[in-house]
Formats: structure tokens, sequence, C-alpha cells
């Protein structure tokens, strides 16, 4: 039950403590690297194939995160077991990831701002370097629905169900990445901004065409852990 301060009177159990300094580690990165700012942006994560998550609160600031500013939440309903009270406005897009991808054990929802002006602007982001491809892949673009939205969220998932997608781009809002666990959802953010950059500065120089060899994405896809 919650008391006072928003806070509900159930710790986090131990395997999620965790995941949560991770979370809390990779949101102070975030800022800090310029993916977001102010109160925006949500993580999350779950133990492999859990079917519970721990996920910011909502109006959190990500360089100001501490244990208490997360929420255990069940995939199934979104109800709220223990924790924060209450979870990001974000929380459907971060049900819906995990309910489409079952591999899916981390999601990072943050605000790049060269993906969305890019995108925007109806440029794709290209993969020029190595570490592009290998760690972002191919980037699929959701419409524009409204934040914190079922529509959003659904839109969203539908564009990584089959696989084949880690990291969609919002229109005019931000970016959703997810991955098996928490560092490496974060580095496919990372370098799905960085693409974004690589993509506008190849762009200036008016170059519309140069993209990493194609057959080193063969050579990711063909392999079973995705290694170069």
């Amino acid at each position: 039950m919650p008391y006072g301060d928003g806070v509900t009177r159930d710790a986090l159990p131990p395997p999620y403590g965790e995941l949560v300094a991770e979370l809390v580690a990779i949101g102070r990165r975030a800022v800090t690297a310029g993916l977001v700012i102010g109160s925006g942006g949500n993580l999350s994560a779950r133990p492999p194939r859990a079917d519970a998550a721990v996920v910011t609160a909502a109006e959190t600031w990500l360089d100001d995160l501490t244990p208490a500013d997360f929420s255990l939440v069940r995939l199934v309903d979104g109800e709220v077991l223990a924790g924060h009270a209450e979870p990001t406005t974000e929380l459907p897009l971060h049900l819906e990831n995990y309910r489409a991808r079952p591999d899916v054990n981390a999601v990072v929802h943050l605000h790049p701002q060269l993906c969305v002006l890019l995108t925007a602007l109806g440029y794709p982001i290209r993969l020029i370097t190595t570490d592009h491809v290998y760690y972002v892949g191919e980037v699929r673009v959701a419409r524009y629905r409204h934040p914190g939205t079922v529509e959003l969220a659904r839109e969203a998932a539908e564009l990584i169900e089959d696989g084949r997608c880690n990291c969609v781009v919002l229109s005019h809002h931000g970016c959703s990445v997810v991955a098996p666990n928490v560092g490496l959802a974060y580095r496919r953010a990372v370098n799905l901004e960085e693409a974004a950059v690589a993509t506008y500065r190849v762009l200036l120089l008016g170059d519309t065409a140069t993209v990493c060899p194609p057959e080193l994405q063969a050579r990711v896809d063909s392999r079973p852990d995705g290694a170069v």
C-alpha cells in the first residue's frame, strides 16, 4: 500500500535490486551523453523471462535516480507489485515491448535529438560504421502517436515483433531500444544516436548513399551470437 511520499511499503525483491543499480548507472550516463534532458526518458529491466519488471517512476530525472524511484510492475496487466506507487506514464511502451519479445529483458526509452530530427525530416538513419551494424542493425520508425498512449506502445512493439529490429525511433518524440540486458540496451541506444550524427555529417558533405558494406550485416546475421 502506498504511503505519504508516494512510495509503497513493500521493498523490491532481491533479484531486482541488482537491475535497479544498473539502471541508475545507465540513467546518469544517458544524461551525461546528452541523450535525454530533464524528466524525459524512462528505463526498465527484468530477470530473464520474468513476469514482472522494474521501471522508473513518473517525473523522475534519469541523472538523479535512487532505488526508491522504481516500481515493480506485473507485465500481464501493469499492476504495481512493490516499490514506487506511480510508474512512468510510458509504462505501456515497456509492457508492450516485453509482451512482443520474450527475449527482451531491458527497455531504454530516451530522447536523442538527431535521431528525432532526421526522421522528422524524412532522412533515414544510415549504418555507416561496423559498430552501427553490430549494435544498431535495422532502424524502424513508428508513426507519431501521443506519448504515454497504448497506441504508441503497440505501434513500437509491432515494429520489433519479428526480432529483426531492436531500435525504433518514435516520430517527433524519442527512441525505444530493447535488448537481452541493460548494458546492451544502452549500447544500442548510444550507437543509434551516433549513427544519426554520422548520417547528419555525411548529408552536410553532400553524400546520400554511403553505408557500411552489406556483407558485414550478412556476417552478423549468420552468427548465432551476432558477433562480428
